[in-house]
């Protein structure tokens, strides 16, 4: 990660809106919390203490489908109504729903509302309950683990704090008491059942057991530590909570209950925020408008990220951090630093907004929570947000994201010599010959055949070698090389007349200040197609490609007179075909 400038430039399509949702109509209210699963569903707490259960269809994107907007309709965006499904609204009190904890495994949400903790299933469907063991209560989440060996079994807890905590099941809730007397619960590895509740100046770790029949549910603390006074965030990874407060930052151990600062806050008017960074499984540490990436034992790792403004909320998808604030959420390379998309949807000064990406942190929805509403995004699939850049003419950006890709593992080598042989033609059919046989080399999967149609008209003893391949159908048929000049040239004086009309366009700049001459153009291209078919030599190829690359190459030779590379490639070992080829490529 690199820190960049707080000036954002939007170079990719990343994010595209999905539907907007109206929570009014269901809850007269505010939302005050949200979260979302890898199921695609969204849970929002309100304001006026309810819980609503969404599901959202992300795979459908609003460009593609028919409008089925009814005027009475939560949604904003023409998408059809099976996008979108409200499922149950449940009350858990009169005041503010805060947070709401996923324990997805267990198919159990917890909620903090008032300084209370409640409990549900994941579809809403048993009744909420109170758990009124613990008051007071300012913050939870749950322990995430990067990996098993990374983190300490707190099941074995107890025998470190002694039978006076350990022993104490704090919650049993529901019956099904066993013949011999013995709760029967499933015997379940320690992870995503576990979490801490910030309570006072305590932190608590507590475990949450499910019984079979998913209605017996058992929580019980692990250990109790002293904590700092004023929690304002919190995250625990592996055997460390890290936790902000107004004045810094510190990490608690959960084995041995120390703590350590990890930095402190330049001004107290900076509000502390933390995000897990579920892929890489690191943490985002907020400074005013700075973001710190810090392991799981609170040590900075690469880079800062320098976002416009301090965020009023942080996600994660995939290569990219999210931030919302005033209206707009800019997505941010983690690597790079650079804003590569910014999205509107409010004013300045629109008031707080939650931003809520899936766990997974490479998901493919994006919900952000407003006053008034909530706005759901739809990753757009790698492939479109390529050809997206391709139609742009943004190259580099192209090329530079499906390396990301690759190196991620999203993709195969073979799209990365795919996406090379696209963007050469793209080139080649611009007039940038050099750059575009440049990758053509790049390419690992494109024949040399492909490039036969350039050289020599249809129909011609090779066609029947040539792929047809149109590569996303995003360039013209391929045409001999006189006539993508002649159109090349033709596109220029068009984009000419264009821009003494005030109109822009797609053109090179270069070209328009200083316009080509045919032959200039013509000359370029020869010799760089040249070049492609001597590297292409040096491959394993048919004997019948081998004799198109020769052939054609000789005769490239002999259009720009270069009698030495004649000689040359003649006196090598070749599989040139004389015989009634001067009739065919004349």
């Amino acid at each position: 990660m690199a820190t960049t400038n707080t000036d954002p430039t939007t170079t990719r399509t990343v994010l595209e809106p999905l539907l907007t949702f109206d929570p009014t109509l269901h809850s007269h209210t505010s939302i005050k919390s949200i979260a979302t699963n890898s199921q695609s569903f969204i849970y929002l707490g309100t304001s006026s203490g309810s819980l609503l259960l969404l599901s959202i269809n992300p795979d459908t994107p609003n460009d593609k489908t028919p409008s089925t907007k009814d005027p009475n309709s939560t949604l904003d965006f023409d998408v059809p109504s099976r996008n979108v499904s409200f499922i149950k609204s449940v009350s858990v009190g009169d005041s503010a729903v805060e947070t709401v904890l996923l324990l997805d495994e267990t198919g159990k949400v917890i909620v903090l509302s008032d300084g209370f903790l409640f409990l549900t299933d994941s579809g809403l469907v048993q009744p909420v309950r109170k758990l009124g063991f613990l008051k007071g209560v300012s913050f939870i989440t749950k322990r995430v683990k990067s990996s098993e060996s990374e983190c300490s079994d707190l099941l074995g807890l107890s025998s470190l704090e002694g039978a006076s905590t350990s022993s104490r099941i704090l919650s049993r809730l529901g019956g099904g008491v066993r013949a011999n007397g013995v709760k029967d619960f499933v015997q379940k590895i320690e992870g995503d059942y576990v979490f801490a509740a910030v309570v006072g100046k305590k932190l608590m770790l507590i475990e949450l057991r499910v019984g079979k029949n998913d209605k017996e549910v058992d929580l019980m603390v692990l250990k109790e530590m002293q904590c700092i006074d004023g929690v304002k965030t919190l995250v625990w990874i592996n055997d460390s909570i890290i936790v902000g407060t107004v004045i810094g930052y510190s990490l608690f151990s959960c084995i041995t209950g120390q703590s350590g600062v990890i930095f402190t806050l330049p001004d107290v008017s900076c509000l502390p925020l933390l995000k897990l960074l579920w892929k890489e499984k690191k943490v985002l540490l907020l400074v005013d408008n700075v973001g710190i990436v810090v392991d799981a034992h609170g040590q900075p790792v690469g880079g800062s990220l320098v976002f416009r403004k301090g965020p009023d909320s942080v996600g994660e998808l995939a290569s990219y951090v999210m931030v919302v604030r005033d209206g707009k959420m800019e997505l941010y390379h983690k690597k790079l630093g650079g804003c590569v998309q910014t999205v509107s949807f409010g004013s300045e000064g629109f008031g707080p907004c939650i931003v809520a990406d899936e766990e997974s942190g490479n998901g493919k929805l994006v919900a952000v929570a407003t006053p008034t509403k909530v706005i759901f995004y739809r990753r757009v699939p790698t492939e479109e947000q390529i050809k997206d850049l391709l139609r742009k003419k943004n190259f580099k950006e192209a090329v530079s994201l499906v390396e990301e890709l690759k190196s991620d593992g999203e993709i195969s080598n073979e799209m990365l010599s795919f996406v090379h042989a696209q963007i050469g033609f793209l080139l080649l059919f611009d007039l940038h010959f050099e750059e575009a046989v440049n990758h053509f080399l790049q390419s690992e999967t494109m024949q040399p055949s492909e490039v036969f149609p350039f050289i020599m008209r249809d129909p011609n003893r090779w066609s029947l070698l040539v792929p047809r391949n149109r590569y996303w159908g995003l360039h013209p048929p391929p045409a001999p090389l006189e006539d993508v000049v002649d159109d090349g040239l033709m596109a220029i004086q068009r984009a000419i007349f264009l821009k003494k009309a005030g109109v822009d366009t797609t053109v090179d700049e270069d070209f328009l200040l200083n316009p080509p001459t045919r032959a200039d153009l013509l000359e370029l291209a020869i010799k760089n197609m040249s070049r492609y078919l001597e590297v292409s030599r040096e491959k394993e190829l048919t004997l019948s490609v081998k004799e198109g690359v020769d052939t054609l190459l000789m005769y490239l030779y002999r259009a720009l007179n270069r009698i030495d590379d004649m000689e040359k490639l003649a006196s090598s070992g070749n599989s040139c075909i004389v015989r009634g080829c001067c009739q065919e490529l004349a």
